[in-house]
């Protein structure tokens, strides 16, 4: 159900090409999008104690990213809103590592992963983005945990994080404490 509403949300706001790009990656990410949030069941907890999946969770996030876009003085499809909305989405895409199947729990590495991918794959995704876009696209998962990323430096600030970086750390902290609102709950 979430998968359907993050398809039909980025259809709607993406651009053509940013969304083909998408559906593109979607095919080659490893199928984890109905598996819990948290693996433990200590985190994301909903007010009724429920536990979303990565879909639920990242379609609140996409929800609240598309409606403050305006923040950033964002249009919808937009290559802007593109690299914003696509970082949004792969954020937790590897949140049970390479190989969903084998991982019982989450993995705590799962920003580097898909940054690295990003990284790997630079060229693949220069043929939608700018290098640049890129680049924050890359930044922004890798540091979407804010001071919980993996891999920072103990001398991290949330003032090191540029504010594509910080909006989607942000949406991912009021995510998994039930602070977003989609309306149908």
């Amino acid at each position: 159900m979430y998968l359907n509403r993050i398809n039909e949300l980025l259809e709607r706001s993406m651009t053509e090409s940013g969304f083909k790009f998408w559906k593109a990656l979607y095919s080659k990410i490893p199928p984890a999008w109905d598996r819990l949030a948290s693996s433990t069941k200590k985190y994301h907890n909903k007010s009724n104690g429920r536990v979303p999946t990565i879909a639920e969770h990242t379609y609140e996030m996409l929800y609240a990213a598309e409606k403050l876009l305006r923040t950033f003085d964002i249009r919808v499809k937009t290559q802007e809103a593109d690299t914003i909305l696509l970082a949004v989405t792969l954020h937790d895409a590897f949140k049970y590592g390479i190989n969903p199947d084998e991982a019982e729990f989450t993995t705590n590495t799962h920003d580097q992963i898909m940054a690295d991918s990003i990284v790997k794959n630079k060229e693949t995704f220069k043929k939608v983005f700018t290098e640049s876009q890129v680049t924050q696209i890359e930044t922004a998962i890798r540091y979407h945990a804010g001071r919980w990323s993996s891999g920072i430096p103990n001398t991290f600030r949330l003032d090191d994080l540029d504010p594509v970086t910080l909006f989607v750390h942000f949406l991912d902290m009021m995510s998994s404490r039930d602070l977003i609102k989609i309306g149908d709950k």
